[in-house]
């Protein structure tokens, strides 16, 4: 049985990125305006589609976290700057996101 994707921590890089590092050795490095348009909440995402709905322009250049929260073994919850407290994102929704080049490398494979 594989070992379960898990963050060992989390921290804040700069003003505008948050860090994880993985039980894989993976270090992750988000914006977190990216992170807060990945939302794949029903308020962002249509669940029938899975048409993006969020307005990508109302999401403030200074949006960040103002919580946040693990759920269960398999997912952090954010609270944002921006009001938006919905989403949940699974630890592989989060891998899905990362924007190193290994990882984009490996999506587009």
């Amino acid at each position: 049985m594989p070992t379960p994707l898990l963050p060992v921590s989390m921290r804040q890089v700069s003003d505008h990125q948050i860090g994880i590092d993985w039980n894989t050795g993976h270090k992750s490095v988000f914006e977190v305006r990216a992170l807060r348009i990945a939302c794949q909440c029903a308020q962002c995402i249509d669940e029938m589609s899975g048409k993006k709905t969020l307005d990508e322009s109302s999401v403030p250049m200074d949006v960040k976290p103002v919580v946040v929260q693990p759920v269960g073994r398999y997912a952090l919850h954010f609270e944002w700057s921006d009001g938006h407290r919905t989403g949940i994102y699974t630890f592989e929704h989060l891998m899905n996101c990362c924007p190193c080049d290994a990882c984009k490398a490996g999506r587009k494979a």
